[in-house]
């Protein structure tokens, strides 16, 4: 049974808030920030990649040579229908039965649309055709870039799009001068989520700090383990909110 500890995101320490949740765990979704928190499993973590240690392997350089024609733009969160067109032909293909399988062009405007602090979306396109290759919604950190959600052309799997993404998702923010790349939740041992684990310098959010992840196959029985997971009440009363000062009218 899955169950998560969240909050509303809103007012003029929108921000703050989420600079702080983030760097412990938590995840945005439009203006809630959430985090699993599951009574008997503590399987997903929540990943992030250390700009600094990242040194790309073999295969993923090629991804980025096979991907270096596609011209970068990065806008404000706006929704289009271009975008929602190659949303809906990413889900069809790549997750028919996910959660998000019925999300009309409405709801994916709010999910775009709908962030109260500073986000961007950048696109990827053929500069020859001016087709719209891949999409992922960023929300910019103080110490980092968190990729909230993205999507890319399922007609091109050899080309390894996400994981080129994420790649220029780490140059951007080595050139930004910002630490991280937030890659949202991981399952080690899941198939799905395998392609996180291939990235060098990454960190996973265990027991109340993050930590390098040398072998993934030592988080994945630790991490279902009944006792991994501390009672509700200890977790609300961990978290560190940030500093807030009353505004003077």
């Amino acid at each position: 049974m899955e169950r998560k500890l969240f909050t509303a995101l809103q007012g003029e320490g929108a921000d703050q808030l989420n600079n702080s949740l983030s760097q412990q765990g938590f995840r945005r979704s439009q203006n809630v920030l959430y985090r699993p928190s599951c009574s008997d499993c503590a399987a997903c973590l929540s990943a992030r990649i250390d700009v600094t240690a990242f040194r790309p392997s073999k295969s993923q350089k090629r991804a980025a040579k096979r991907n270096a024609y596609l011209q970068r733009r990065a806008n404000s969160p706006w929704a289009t229908d271009e975008q929602y067109e190659l949303f809906r032909r990413y889900l069809d293909t790549r997750h028919a039965d996910g959660g998000m399988a019925d999300m009309d062009v409405f709801e994916f405007a709010a999910m775009i649309e709908e962030t109260p602090i500073r986000s961007r979306v950048v696109e990827y396109a053929d500069p020859k055709s001016g087709d719209l290759i891949g999409v992922s919604l960023t929300d910019v950190l103080d110490d980092g870039l968190s990729m909230v959600y993205s999507f890319y052309t399922p007609q091109q799997p050899q080309n390894s799009l996400g994981t080129y993404m994420i790649l220029d998702h780490i140059d951007i923010a080595r050139e930004a001068g910002l630490p991280y790349v937030y890659l949202g939740y991981w399952v080690p041992g899941s198939p799905k989520m395998g392609y996180k684990a291939r990235f060098s310098g990454l960190e996973a959010y265990y027991q109340g700090e993050w930590i390098s992840v040398n072998n993934p196959s030592e988080l994945t029985d630790s991490s279902r383990h009944p006792l991994s997971t501390a009672p509700i009440a200890e977790q609300v009363a961990s978290i560190q909110l940030p500093d807030r000062h009353p505004t003077k009218g």
